[in-house]
């Protein structure tokens, strides 16, 4: 397929050769096919284009640009297109207000989303619930929920009144029981139809609020929407996983296989994720299997990966590494990202384990054909200077020289804390002499180092001894 950039290039040579202008639908066109790519930019050049040359511009081909940029992340490009409104003397919409109102919030330009809301009145529009929604659920990710209640007290001053949405932010973000019953009656009150996100809100604040057995008892509701059981069940296992209720949140999935049900993706990760007991790998890898999604199936077997490294599982590890080199095709960058992420695993483990680490490189390198990266090499150091382990230390100060990897400042340091750690005191003398002491942060570290493995009566005895022949007491 032609990228998109190569389709314009096309696009404006075939216009050139025929001495044609093109027409506001060709145009539009485009900046749709260039949005459904997600080349926002691209999309909001061909409309400066179109400015320029004076013609006009679709509402609805705003909406597309607007949808492209959330979808793309890139939410601060919202001022320009609204500016571009303007530009354009287009006349915006609640859905226009809508889109744009959710981009500010997204960018955490709260002020700027209230200004929006502000600019309804100049053009005889109503403030809809859908907009507020928006302002909440941002403070709500925020943690403001000062602020996200302040939402609810101008939707009744501006006598909009919430919907099934406002309630499920709400709902979920409640801190104890009364609260939740509270929102839940009033929204039954006003007669809001019971939608299935209200009952997953109600199953993930009832287990925020510890209160487990009420949120296994929301799937016995007399609405209860027996079409979405499957989503909501889904919902209720991570939620029971999340909070640590791992024999419950097992319990309800063996209910939905036996059912013959499939958990959704994002909670078969829950469940990967906070299976925290030993001799659960087999368990792991028949959740593995479940996920048809590309994307979820790296990250479920990821997280897989780091659990067989906590549990000294190698032969697992590095099978699932084999599968992962396959999926990626190849992708050596992506490969050298995924080794780094569960090297820091290694140099994070509690006690420190040189050894699986030192296992799993070998293994990487005889068996997947790989060279470790110098992060990966650092992440061991790291592991070695917990272990105050000098041998092992010594072995990956070679690994550098054998992976074509240069010694650099951050090498040099992690060599010397392994060493100082383990109790090579000569070498890490010898080690310390090849350390660029340029950098201030390198000689705070170099300090540190020695503060914490000789202690400070030897650095004021290095001091004095400094002192004593004329040297300004630097260190190094």
């Amino acid at each position: 397929m032609l990228l998109v950039e190569d389709v314009v290039s096309k696009f404006k040579t075939v216009h050139t050769i025929l001495k044609m202008s093109p027409s506001s639908t060709s145009y539009e066109k485009l900046i749709v096919y260039s949005c459904n790519l997600l080349k926002v930019h691209l999309a909001l050049d061909i409309v400066d284009q179109m400015c320029k040359e004076g013609l006009s511009v679709s509402i609805n081909t705003i909406h597309s640009i607007l949808n492209a940029t959330e979808e793309s992340l890139n939410f601060n490009l919202v001022r320009r297109i609204y500016s571009l409104i303007y530009q354009l003397h287009l006349t915006p919409n609640n859905e226009t207000f809508r889109s744009m109102i959710s981009l500010s919030v997204k960018m955490k330009d709260f002020e700027g989303a209230y200004g929006l809301l502000d600019d309804l009145k100049k053009l005889n529009l109503a403030p809809t619930a859908s907009m507020y929604n928006a302002i909440m659920g941002g403070y709500f990710r925020e943690k403001n929920i000062r602020g996200a209640l302040m939402v609810l007290k101008q939707m009744q001053l501006a006598d909009v009144k919430p919907d099934s949405s406002s309630y499920s932010y709400l709902i979920s973000n409640c801190n104890n029981e009364e609260e939740i019953i509270k929102y839940y009656e009033e929204m039954k009150v006003a007669g809001i139809q019971i939608s299935k996100q209200i009952f997953m809100a109600l199953i993930n604040a009832y287990a925020t609020c510890g209160q487990f057995e009420k949120a296994k008892q929301v799937l016995l509701d007399k609405d209860f929407p027996i079409k979405n059981l499957n989503e909501i069940r889904s919902v209720l296992v991570s939620a029971l996983a999340s909070h640590g209720q791992m024999t419950d949140a097992l319990s309800v999935y063996e209910e939905m296989k036996q059912a013959g049900s499939n958990l959704e993706p994002k909670a078969v990760i829950s469940l990967i994720e906070h299976v925290d007991s030993e001799g659960q790998q087999s368990r792991l890898l028949k959740l593995l299997e479940e996920l048809d999604d590309p994307n979820y199936w790296v990250d479920g077997c990821f997280r897989v990966i780091l659990y067989c490294i906590c549990n000294k599982d190698l032969r697992s590890a590095v099978y699932l590494l084999k599968q992962l080199k396959h999926r990626f095709c190849d992708d050596e960058l992506a490969m050298e990202v995924l080794f780094d992420e569960v090297f820091s695993q290694v140099a994070e483990t509690e006690p420190a384990d040189v050894q699986i680490g030192m296992d799993l490189l070998q293994a990487i390198k005889d068996e997947l054909g790989a060279s470790p990266s110098r992060k990966c090499l650092d992440f061991l150091l790291t592991a070695c200077v917990n272990a105050k382990d000098l041998g092992n230390s010594l072995l990956i100060w070679k690994e550098y020289q054998a992976a074509g990897l240069p010694y650099n400042v951050t090498s040099y340091l992690r060599m010397y804390q392994a060493l100082l750690a383990s109790g090579g005191h000569a070498s890490a003398k010898v080690m310390l002499k090849k350390i660029p002491k340029d950098d201030p942060h390198v000689r705070i570290v170099i300090k540190e180092c020695k503060r914490t493995y000789f202690g400070r009566t030897s650095l004021k005895r290095e001091k004095k001894k400094k002192q004593g022949k004329g040297v300004p007491g630097k260190i190094g």
